[in-house]
């Protein structure tokens, strides 16, 4: 999927991307400096050994003097102050991810998905930042685990944060997919890994379930896309196919058997990125649904000019009832290009 990014608005401005060294950021800092001339590309993050790394894997990218990379933490409101300072656009993608370690941790994984979204946005107000995105993901939505339900309160901070911004030229707005294909922890690169080292099965939590597939090639064009068309307090959601877990083992080895190993507290069986009840605020567009905002003064009129169309009361986008759906030939042209990094 295409998603007609227009990476031409990084020119000469200064981008600030959080969690910077994580796989959505390394990504997102290849695509901006090799389709783009910014002044500044920012890597905010707290691990220094990432750090020295990604500057060691960036040294070769077009115009990779205007990178900077800061130690910082988005639980730190002053740290975030200091690096925001002349920054035009914020991608917030800082988090802590992990469904299992967020269940045994809940207060870590409340400060930084929850009050460092906050921060986010206090450093934003305050620095004459421009646009703000923040990453999400499917588990915000009807979240049944302590991840899914931190995104979702994140997800309304910045949604809300417009009316924080009163007459600021500031917008904040949220993007928010399914799984990313090669990124940590998910589970195509375990696969991989484990089909390396001569496994002779591969574990299946359970035969049925699906998830909705992105690359980071495509997860970072979209969201640049985004930056481009935001109004402030949308949530947009890309259209992406959806892949049976089992499918997916099987494209990547067939000869291997499996073995169901259950569902890890706090899973689901299929993900959901829209809801019935969010159906009434959702606009249909080729490429892409836009949750739009309940705020009064918000017009989706743009949306509809665009060729917009409100889905119907009972839509629901989830991954075992997706049109869309991913084959092996797909899935494998999807993987070709993160061999290549």
């Amino acid at each position: 999927m295409q998603y007609g990014s227009d990476y031409s608005v990084f020119n000469y401005k200064s981008i600030l991307v959080t969690g910077g060294t994580g796989s959505f950021g390394r990504q997102f800092v290849r695509q901006v400096m090799e389709r783009s001339t910014p002044r500044r590309l920012i890597v905010f993050s707290r691990d220094e050994l990432k750090q020295y790394e990604m500057q060691a894997d960036m040294a070769a990218v077009p115009n990779a003097s205007c990178l900077r990379y800061f130690i910082g933490d988005v639980r730190d409101l002053s740290r975030l102050e200091m690096a925001l300072r002349d920054v035009q656009f914020v991608i917030h993608a800082a988090a802590l991810k992990q469904v299992p370690t967020a269940e045994y941790n809940p207060f870590e994984c409340i400060h930084t998905n929850v009050l460092g979204a906050e921060n986010v946005v206090r450093a934003s107000l305050r620095c004459g930042v421009k646009s703000v995105v923040a990453l999400s993901t499917d588990k915000a939505c009807s979240p049944i685990n302590l991840y899914g339900a931190s995104k979702l309160a994140s997800d309304k901070i910045f949604v809300s944060a417009k009316h924080l911004a009163g007459d600021l030229d500031l917008r904040f707005s949220v993007v928010r997919y399914g799984n990313v294909i090669g990124s940590r922890g998910s589970v195509l690169p375990l696969f991989q890994r484990m089909i390396a080292a001569g496994a002779d099965s591969l574990p299946i939590t359970d035969p049925r379930m699906t998830r909705f597939w992105i690359s980071l090639e495509q997860g970072v064009d979209f969201v640049v896309s985004c930056l481009g068309s935001m109004q402030g307090s949308e949530i947009f959601v890309p259209k992406i196919p959806s892949m049976n877990v089992v499918d997916l083992a099987k494209a990547l080895a067939p000869e291997l058997p499996h073995r169901i190993v259950g569902i890890r507290p706090g899973e689901k069986l299929h993900e959901v990125m829209i809801t019935e009840d969010d159906a009434r605020n959702v606009i249909e567009l080729a490429d892409r649904y836009v949750l739009c905002p309940q705020h009064a003064e918000w017009s989706n009129a743009a949306l509809l000019a665009a060729g917009g169309v409100a889905v119907s009361d009972d839509f629901r986008y989830s991954s075992d009832k997706n049109p869309e759906w991913l084959d092996e030939a797909a899935l494998l042209a999807l993987i070709k290009p993160r061999q290549m990094h």
